[in-house]
This record gives C-alpha cells, sequence and structure tokens, in this order.
C-alpha cells in the first residue's frame, strides 16, 4: 500500500463540487474586476524566491521545497503565487502593454511545515496583482476584490485589519526603534529572531513563538515612522474604504510573511479557524518587479488559501449549493433495452442533458435504487413495449407522477 504524502490531502467526488465552487466564485470576481487569468509553472529557479519572498522569511529559511535537477539548476516548487507572476511579467514585455495590467491565478502551492487544520503542505491559493499603478485607488480596489471573493462564498464572519509598513525610507528609522526596543530582550528570544535582529528586526514582529509574540506586543508601531508621502497614501487607502462602506480595524503588527511588501498591508481574519486566523491576506510591493531585474513598476495585490476558506465555512456553517444531480436517468430492462438506453443517454448529453444509464448490467430495481442514490429528477424504464413504440415512460422522482413521453422529444419535455 503507497500512502498519500503527510501535508497533502485527495480530493474525493464527494467533496469536488465545493471546490468547483470556490473556484467559481474567484474566476466571477475577476471577470467583474475585469481581471484575466494567468498560468505560471509550478517550479520555478530558487532564486526566483530568495530574491523576491526574502531571505530572512520563515518560507525561504524554513518551508520551501527544493531541490537540484538533472542539469545541476536549483529549483523549487512554487510556495506562494505573487513572485512567478511578477517574473512572468518582466519576461514577456508586460510592461509595454496598457496599464494598469491586472491578473487572477489559481494555483497549488507548496511548503514544508507543520500540517494543520486548513493548512497543508501543498495548498492551493487565489489571487489578484494588479501592475503598473501607485495610486491609492488600486489599493482600495484590490482590498474590495477580496471582499467581494468572501461575499460570493457566503463568509460574512470576518474582520478587515490594515496597516501601513512605509518604504524602505521609513523602514530605516523604524528598523532603527525596534533594535533599540529589542535589544535589551534578546536572550529571552528564538535564535531565530536573533539572527533576524541584525538582518530584518521587521521579521522579528511576524515570530509566532509565544515569548517572543509577547515582547514584541510592547514594540514601537510603524504607524509612528511613516514618512509623509507614505503616511498621506496610507490616509488615502482608508478614505476609499471609508467612502464604500468598508470597516477595517488599524492593527500596526501586521507586517505580513513576506519581505517584498511596501505600504498597505491588510488581512481578512477570523476567530472561526485557530489561531493561524488570517484567511485572506496582501499589499502592495512597489520595488519587487526591481528587485527581480525589471524596471521600477508598482504593484498590489493579495492571495487567499483555498484550504483555510473551505474549513472557515464550514466551521462557521456556511452553506455550499449542491452539486447539481443528473436530470435523467433511463434504464433498461434487458440487453437490447440497454443498448437504447444508452444511445438515448448519448443523445441526451449531445444536447445539453445531464443524463446517466446503467453500465453495471443491474436489474430494473437496482437500476431504479441507483437512480435515486444519484438523485435523478426522472427516470425512464425501457422494455420491449417501448422499444416497439419509440416512447418512454417518464418518472418524477419525487412525487412519483408518470408521463408518456416519444424517445426522441425527452430533452424538449425537460426543457
Amino acid at each position: 500500500m503507497i500512502n498519500i504524502p503527510k501535508g497533502t490531502k485527495d480530493v474525493l467526488p464527494s467533496q469536488s463540487y465545493k471546490w468547483r465552487f470556490l473556484e467559481e466564485a474567484a474566476r466571477e470576481t475577476a471577470q467583474i474586476f475585469n481581471i484575466k487569468e494567468v498560468r505560471t509553472p509550478v517550479f520555478e529557479h530558487t532564486e526566483l524566491f530568495s530574491r523576491g519572498v526574502g531571505e530572512t522569511t520563515d518560507v525561504v529559511n524554513k518551508e520551501m521545497y527544493t531541490f537540484e535537477d538533472k542539469g545541476g539548476r536549483s529549483i523549487t516548487l512554487k510556495p506562494e503565487g505573487t513572485a512567478g507572476v511578477a517574473r512572468m511579467f518582466i519576461e514577456n514585455g508586460l510592461a509595454s502593454t496598457p496599464m494598469p495590467l491586472k491578473a487572477f491565478y489559481l494555483t497549488p502551492c507548496f511548503r514544508y511545515e507543520r500540517p494543520q487544520a486548513g493548512r497543508l503542505r501543498e495548498f492551493h491559493q487565489f489571487g489578484i496583482e494588479v501592475f503598473g499603478s501607485y495610486a491609492a485607488e488600486t489599493d482600495a480596489e484590490i482590498i474590495l476584490a477580496a471582499d467581494t471573493f468572501l461575499k460570493k462564498l457566503g463568509i460574512t464572519s470576518t474582520k478587515l485589519e490594515i496597516n501601513s509598513i512605509g518604504c524602505p525610507e521609513c523602514r530605516k528609522k523604524y528598523n532603527e526603534a525596534l533594535k533599540k526596543y529589542f535589544r535589551p530582550y534578546l536572550e529571552e528570544m528564538c535564535a531565530t529572531c536573533r539572527t533576524r535582529f541584525e538582518k530584518n528586526p521587521l521579521r522579528m514582529l511576524d515570530c509566532k513563538e509565544a515569548a517572543c509574540k509577547k515582547i514584541a506586543e510592547n514594540a514601537p508601531s510603524i504607524c509612528d515612522y511613516l514618512c509623509g508621502e507614505c503616511a498621506a497614501h496610507f490616509e488615502k487607502v482608508k478614505e476609499f474604504l471609508t467612502s464604500q462602506g468598508m470597516k477595517y480595524t488599524v492593527n500596526p503588527r501586521i507586517v505580513r510573511g513576506l519581505d517584498y511588501y511596501t505600504r498597505t498591508v491588510f488581512e481578512f481574519v477570523s476567530t472561526a479557524i485557530g489561531a493561524q486566523g488570517t484567511v485572506c491576506g496582501g499589499g502592495r510591493y512597489d520595488n519587487l518587479l526591481e528587485e527581480l531585474g525589471g524596471g521600477k513598476v508598482p504593484a498590489v495585490g493579495f492571495a487567499a488559501g483555498l484550504e483555510r476558506l473551505l474549513l472557515l465555512m464550514e466551521n462557521t456553517g456556511v452553506n455550499i449549493p449542491d452539486e447539481k444531480k443528473p436530470r435523467i436517468y433511463i434504464a433498461g430492462m434487458d440487453s437490447e433495452s440497454r443498448k437504447k438506453a444508452f444511445a438515448i443517454t448519448a443523445k441526451l448529453r449531445g444536447q445539453g442533458v445531464n443524463a446517466e444509464c446503467d453500465l453495471m448490467e443491474r436489474s430494473v430495481k437496482a437500476q431504479f435504487k441507483y437512480a435515486d442514490k444519484l438523485g435523478a429528477e426522472y427516470v425512464a424504464v425501457i422494455g420491449e413495449n417501448e422499444l416497439r413504440s419509440g416512447t418512454v415512460n417518464l418518472k418524477k422522482m419525487s412525487d412519483g407522477t408518470v408521463v408518456t413521453v416519444k424517445s426522441d422529444e425527452i430533452s424538449t419535455y425537460l426543457k
């Protein structure tokens, strides 16, 4: 017996309709915001993530699936979606297309971390990225798109938290303030935080260790160190959100787990999925494309993990519509009638009708039981008389009523 790898999960036939519901909601959201789909490789050169995501992040330091291919190249399974889309933007010269460029993706991602509810080693993201605009309206539009997606899923239990982590100039002063604050506590903090102290103290605010989190509670707020331009940008974002009736809380501890973010960052959080309460998050990353070798192109985006959304929906009682059942099941009484049932079923499918017939050589009684399990709306039985007359008796399973219909007019009746 070969078992599934730890941290991965099969999507069974009985569950796949839930995934389809999420994916359709994602595509509908993208459509109404005029966002086009992109698809990037599942694996990329490791340097893309070490440079783009950041060498001081947990993702790069601890969680990437990295291997050497047969050509001796270091390859990594994508741990998140943004860096690959940024690479695609640069490599394909999309800066020459009309701006802003709006892109969305539905993609598997991979991180080697301890599996837990809603967090797997192979997981799936819906993400939106917008390139080319510095305007605060773009930040607000991305947040509204995320909110629209959540509402399409029926999720109303999340709260929006926002912050600004400024630009590199803001963070120089803020990092010095953080070093001054954390220096007396270094011996009490974890080894990772002690490393981050020199390289990127902002990352210390993102530590999940209980002792480090408690120390970080009283750290200086980034909001007190924003430069004039960053502060003005953040105020505009808040104004646009308020004008659209979006309720939010400013949380100065939001820094996000990836190094490419600048200025606006945000998270939709919920207490219904345990301590790891973020179900959707993102922000602005104006320097990422330049860091990857492209021009200075501003960008903003978000991503949501589908597994976490499904867990949240389950925990909060959000109803997912059942998958569509067969309109009709065609039962055959013997070998000849089963041939006819097969032919009618094929014709109905060609006319766009969800139809089923027997593939197991069951008895008529067993076929009725199977049709009932499938939830078929109608069942038609074909026997010797039906073969001669070219008609079928359609039984409506919900109330038992029966009507006789010509076999070549079934689709018209079902409409």
